[in-house]
């Protein structure tokens, strides 16, 4: 007897994930989570040795602070399933309903892994915005701000962009891996949190050299490594548009960094790593909101362009006399901006159906024809910067108004520098030694030693040695 289908029992399938694909994205987080201390590296070899140690503090606490905002309503906020086109709501607060489910965003990997590799996106922008006010920002405010920052400015813009129901997103602008939510919007608070602060003590007559080259060639290292898992993980799959964005990527980078050195080459006539570095960074940056959507020629372009043009940027801040103290506006805003325009030109139809992870039906760029996304580019990356300049520069406002949460310390503890007054740890040891030297034997010895934690004017090599002959 022929069975009859309506007695049957229906069963529901259990969701099947692509067990690659969560292990890629769980590797793309571990990777991006090492940009924090990249960042830190970076920013400190920038800064003078008195603030060394407060700016890679600030960027582990960056992390540490959007990780609880993240659970708490961060992810919630931003990629809430019933939002609006502005904020989305509350229902995931706490991860509520955030575990084994399907993604929104990436059907083959569950939600949790998912809000788990978001996290590291926001945790990662306050920590840009803080070399801005580096050298003479307290530290119990800006953790403070972080959070409330977060809050107010990441998690909207980033719902505006990357939600299937922010208005950025539904008119069609298109941001691979971060260039407004993340650059444009830290640059642009970069900018408020300099204005706010005003000018470090001595700033336009003594000269601010960077204490630590080492330390930025080490940041600089560990950002390129972090900076694969920030864009090829943002394919949320192994597949070619992933390995598509690696390759962008990595061009991107090493054309930024050769063309902002060679650019400082023609003035000093020497190899600079300090240029390399700041270029390969604008490189990335600039091929963040693109790395998914254009060829690997094109990225060439976007590095040759990085380079040249955040190089001439770092100017404005002189133009306009404001002290962003590690160029995250020229780098990061300028960058952004850069990087949107130029996706919206050179975007492909042909690579972003590579994953086939767009809602709607692609039509790349100018490039395919598809001249109004420029447009639409335009719109998300000037609609980020006014929110994001706006927004910090009230919220600043505000804090700066609250007992116990004065923005800028002291004049005697910018001189004495953050990490004794705010931290009361130092990061350098200094050490001058007078040693005598036997001219018959050639034997060593120390005649006086002074130690010293740091150099508060000025700064000193880790040892200073004096020769001098002794005879036994």
């Amino acid at each position: 007897m022929a069975s009859n289908p309506s007695n049957e029992t229906s069963i529901t399938s259990p969701i099947k994930y692509e067990t690659g694909d969560i292990g890629f994205v769980l590797v793309a987080t571990a990777q991006v989570f090492l940009m924090a201390p990249g960042i830190g590296y970076f920013y400190s070899g920038m800064a003078r040795s008195k603030n060394a140690l407060s700016m890679i503090l600030l960027c582990l606490a960056s992390t540490a602070v959007v990780t609880f905002q993240w659970w708490l309503w961060g992810y919630s906020l931003t990629y809430s399933t019933t939002g609006g086109d502005f904020i989305g709501n509350l229902d995931h607060m706490f991860y509520r309903n955030v575990f084994d489910g399907q993604s929104d965003m990436a059907k083959t990997i569950p939600d949790l892994v998912f809000a788990n590799y978001q996290c590291m996106f926001a945790a990662l922008t306050p920590a840009l915005v803080v070399g801005a006010a580096a050298e003479r920002n307290r530290m119990l405010p800006t953790i403070v701000f972080i959070f409330i920052w977060t809050t107010l400015v990441y998690d909207v813009i980033a719902h505006w962009t990357w939600s299937k129901r922010g208005w950025a997103h539904k008119i069609g602008s298109i941001d691979f891996a971060g260039g407004t939510p993340v650059h444009i919007t830290s640059g642009a608070a970069a900018l408020a949190y300099a204005m706010t602060l005003g000018k470090r003590n001595g700033h336009g007559m003594e000269e601010f050299r960077p204490h630590n080259i080492s330390s930025i060639a080490l940041g600089t290292v560990l950002l390129w490594f972090g900076w694969f898992g920030f864009n090829g993980g943002s394919a949320f799959s192994a597949n070619l548009q992933a390995a598509n964005a690696i390759v962008a990527t990595n061009l991107a980078g090493v054309v930024g960094g050769l063309s902002w050195m060679l650019l400082d080459y023609r003035l000093e006539r020497k190899l600079s790593i300090l240029s390399f570095c700041s270029g390969v960074i604008s490189g990335f940056v600039t091929i963040t909101p693109g790395a998914g959507y254009v060829s690997p020629a094109s990225a060439v372009l976007f590095g040759l362009l990085a380079g040249s043009i955040c190089n001439m940027s770092v100017k404005l801040k002189h133009f306009l006399a404001i002290d962003d103290a590690l160029d995250v506006f020229a780098v990061h805003g300028i960058g952004g901006l850069l990087g949107n325009v130029l996706t919206g030109i050179f975007a492909q139809k042909s690579i972003a159906q590579y994953a086939g992870r767009m809602e709607t039906e692609f039509a790349g760029g100018w490039l395919d024809g598809n001249w109004v996304q420029v447009g639409y580019q335009l719109a998300g990356s000037v609609a980020g910067l006014v929110y994001s300049f706006s927004v910090t520069y009230f919220i600043l406002f505000i804090l700066n108004k609250i007992p116990g949460l004065a923005l800028r310390v002291d004049p005697e503890s910018e001189k004495r520098g953050l990490d004794e007054t705010e931290m009361g740890e130092i990061a350098l040891f200094h050490a001058t030694k007078l040693v005598a030297t036997n001219p018959r034997t050639g034997e060593l010895r120390v005649i006086r030693e002074t130690s010293l934690f740091q150099s508060n004017e000025n700064d000193i090599p880790m040892e200073r040695i004096e020769r001098r002959p002794f005879v036994n």
